[in-house]
């Protein structure tokens, strides 16, 4: 006899959905992945792009469902208010906000916001990856958690200190397609890999100098003119370049760490920021960036009596 499901776990962004119902170990029992995000849901529903999933993946009606992501923005299903840091983590997930609405009690887990006044930053996702990437309870620890805007955050004696976003993923993207490096890297750029001799160079001077990339960019366009550099090198120097900015720039702000970096990623950004870190010099473990979010959220259940402690 199949396991019967303990909750239902959502990572619900701005475009896009994934939703599994999970056992109360956290073991996978369905899945479901969509385009509908929180701009999608606005239009048909929450409540509605919700229980659709949850009928195809054969839910029970009572099963409870705990939320993470932009669906807990100002924008979201309901506004889940964020937590100041420094917090606890554990704090930060008993802070779910619950529907009060709906049938099913559904609570999204809370974004954190960093208030100081000369580095304001907010994040709403990425605090339940935290939750999730088994960080040691005690001591100083750095998370990378790669993406359109990548996070890095401190964590100290399992509260997180600190935190700062690098928009990386969109700058390559704007870059890419708005900028005169367009026609550089080509209508549609080549994906990069970790181990082009073009993305290493690139990504070692900007570690060499700091995550200074500014300065650098028309070079890549000047490569093309003068070097014949091809599109899908020219594509792998900006990616080298931009990643090494951010980690040389995250190196500075948040100085060494005794432990590893929590590389919470999956797929190609994993291996392209763990070759970018071998090249900094830095320690780092890789964590699965979905095997993390689903155990932050089930921690996010427990935290907040929806299921029982595991056995």
């Amino acid at each position: 006899m199949s396991p019967a499901p303990a909750v239902a776990a959502l990572d619900w962004g701005t475009t896009r959905l994934r939703a599994w119902l999970l056992d109360g170990s956290g073991k996978v029992l369905a899945e479901r992945r969509g385009d509908d995000g929180l701009i999608t849901a606005r239009e048909k529903g929450f409540s509605n792009v919700l229980e659709g999933h949850l009928g195809a993946m054969g839910a029970p009606e009572a099963l409870p469902v705990i939320i993470c992501g932009m669906a807990g923005s100002r924008q979201g299903w309901i506004e889940a208010p964020y937590v100041t840091v420094p917090a606890p983590i554990g704090a930060i997930l008993r802070g779910a906000a619950r529907i009060e609405s709906e049938r099913r009690d559904i609570r999204i887990v809370p974004g954190l916001a960093q208030r100081l006044a000369d580095a304001p930053d907010v994040m709403r996702g990425e605090e339940t990856q935290l939750a999730g990437a088994g960080l040691p309870a005690k001591g100083r620890h750095l998370a990378c958690m790669p993406g359109t805007h990548s996070k890095w955050v401190a964590v100290e004696d399992g509260a997180v200190a600190g935190f700062g976003t690098w928009p990386t993923g969109e700058l390559y993207s704007v870059l890419a397609v708005h900028s005169i490096l367009k026609h550089s890297l080509g209508e549609h750029p080549a994906p990069v890999a970790a181990d082009s001799p073009f993305f290493r160079q690139w990504c070692e001077r900007a570690l060499g100098e700091g995550g200074d990339v500014t300065s650098k960019l028309f070079a890549i366009r000047a490569a093309g003119l003068l070097q014949d550099l091809q599109p899908s090198d020219a594509a792998a120097c900006l990616s080298g370049l931009l990643i090494g900015g951010e980690i040389a720039s995250a190196r500075r702000r948040y100085g060494a760490s005794d432990a590893p970096v929590a590389l919470i990623a999956s797929g190609a950004l994993a291996t392209l920021y763990g070759a970018a870190l071998d090249l900094a010099g830095l320690a780092f473990r890789t964590v699965d960036a979905d095997e993390a979010v689903r155990a932050g959220l089930v921690e996010a259940a427990r935290e907040n009596g929806m299921i029982g402690d595991a056995s």
